[in-house]
This record gives structure tokens, sequence and C-alpha cells, in this order.
């Protein structure tokens, strides 16, 4: 459960990390689009927890005939479909100005995932932080490495726990 502010707003660029990150750029070419966009939100999903993030994943709409959408996956992950005609990219920097504007910039850092170079400069512009896809590909590596690490260390200490409370045949403790 994510504390009451999270850490950051992290925007992603979804159909942008898609291509720049090379496993889902195989797994689309693979098994489709589909697919792909599957793999990328279970990643941000596990990421976004253990940063304590509220991720948006931003797909682009803007060749299909319908209204964008907002799917709440969890407290911590969204994903967004822009309107007919509009782009990932407009979407974004219009949540970055009106972030601009919003109180929570003073509690929480917003960051836009993608490897755009216009699309860096202008949420820079609007005050936003930006990592590349390539750099978010990193940070979901490390962050993945802590909590399996967290997760041995958590085992370890159950399994010493449970080693220093085995009884003996008297019926007495073994203390290890």
């Amino acid at each position: 459960m994510p504390s009451s502010t999270p850490q950051a707003l992290l925007l992603v660029d979804g159909y942008n990390v898609i291509g720049a990150w090379q496993h889902l750029t195989r797994l689309r070419e693979q098994q489709g689009l589909e697919t792909a966009r599957r793999e990328l939100i279970e990643v941000l999903l596990s990421y976004s927890a253990a940063q304590d993030y509220e991720t948006q994943v931003v797909f682009d709409s803007q060749l299909r005939d319908s209204p964008g959408n907002r799917e709440i996956v969890t407290s911590y992950l969204s994903i967004c479909y822009t309107d007919y005609r509009q782009t990932a990219d407009t979407f974004i920097e219009k949540a970055c100005a009106a972030y601009r504007k919003d109180l929570r910039k003073y509690s929480q850092r917003l960051i836009v995932a993608t490897s755009d170079r216009a699309q860096q400069l202008t949420v820079m512009g609007y005050g936003a932080e930006w990592i590349s896809a390539q750099r978010l590909w990193v940070e979901v590596e490390l962050a993945t490495q802590r909590v399996r690490r967290k997760q041995q260390s958590l085992r370890k200490q159950k399994h010493a726990s449970v080693v220093a409370a085995v009884p003996c045949l008297t019926g007495t403790l073994i203390n290890a």
C-alpha cells in the first residue's frame, strides 16, 4: 500500500519504452504489441511498488477513433490511452503543464521516462525530471535486485529463527 503521497509521479511514454528496451522490441516482433504492452506493465507494476511511485503508462491512441481512457491497475499503476488524434507526447506535456500548478509538486517529484529528445527538453522546461528509457531499464533492474536481496535476507532470518527454536527429543529447546 503506498504512502498517502507517493515519492514521485512517473509518466512513461509506453511505446517509446517498448521500442527502446530490446527484450520488449523482440517480444513485440515475435508475439505482438499487446504482449509487449502487458510485459511492460508487469515490470513497471513491480518497480512502482518497490519505489513507492505512482506510475502512469501512456500509450498513443491517435490512430484509433475512440476517446481516451484510463485503466487503474493498482494504487501504484494506471494505464492511460490518449484521445483520438492525441499523441503520448502531447498527453505527457499537458500533464506536466498541469503539474506546475498542482500543490503536489512541493511534496512529490514528477519524472518522465522517454528517449524522445524533443520531449525531454519540453518536460524539463515544465520543471519535470527526465530519464531515458534505457536509464529506466537500469533503475528497474536495480530495484529488482534490491527486492530479491531483501526477500533472501527475510527468508534467512525466518529460517534462522525456526532452527533456533527446534525442540530436541527431550522436549527442551536447542539454542543455535
